[in-house]
């Protein structure tokens, strides 16, 4: 149970963040959420006067106000390795560094529209240099990641309770 993860939703179902199951149950016993989807055979916490299954999903009972929402998350190393599924724009393999389709030295700008995951054998021969004046070409084309399941991707595989709330993550195909 201490590596189960519960989807909490606002009251207006949308997703919010996931939490621990311990937390989860405290705010079912608090009275601030209430269960709205469980596994068949989810794992019951038993205390002296009750029983509580742990959930798969939380909805909020009141509305909680979310002040600030980018509609474009923060780009970083680590999203961007995300994003691309630690697979390297020019080659597929395994990717361990970004880089700039179009370099910073040349006037590309640090967007995600720019920015790729790369091997390190494959960054270091790009170099400073365009894709055309090397001859390659780019296996998708980059852009913000969309939706909530991207940045959960490092979970693993995702309960599929949570999808009808959350969606499917983009691909960088």
């Amino acid at each position: 149970m201490a590596m189960e993860r519960v989807l909490l939703l606002n009251a207006t179902y949308e997703p919010l963040q996931l939490l621990s199951a311990r937390r989860a149950v405290v705010l079912v016993l608090c009275d601030r959420a209430e269960i709205v989807a469980k596994e068949d055979d989810a794992p019951i916490l038993h205390a002296p006067s009750m029983s509580v299954p742990v959930p798969s999903i939380l909805r909020l009972t009141h509305y909680v106000r979310v002040p600030y929402r980018a509609t474009v998350p923060p780009l970083s190393r680590r999203a961007v390795l995300a994003r691309d599924q630690h697979r390297c724009a020019y080659c597929r393999g395994h990717a361990d560094t970004i880089d700039h389709v179009i370099p910073r030295s040349r006037g590309g700008r640090h967007e995600w529209s720019n920015v790729v995951a790369a091997c390190k054998r494959h960054n270091l021969m790009k170099g400073d240099r365009f894709l055309h004046e090397i001859g390659w070409e780019l296996s998708f084309l980059p852009k913000a990641p969309e939706g909530l399941l991207w940045r959960w991707r490092h979970l693993g595989e995702v309960n599929p309770l949570w999808e009808p709330y959350i969606g499917e993550a983009p691909t960088a195909a």
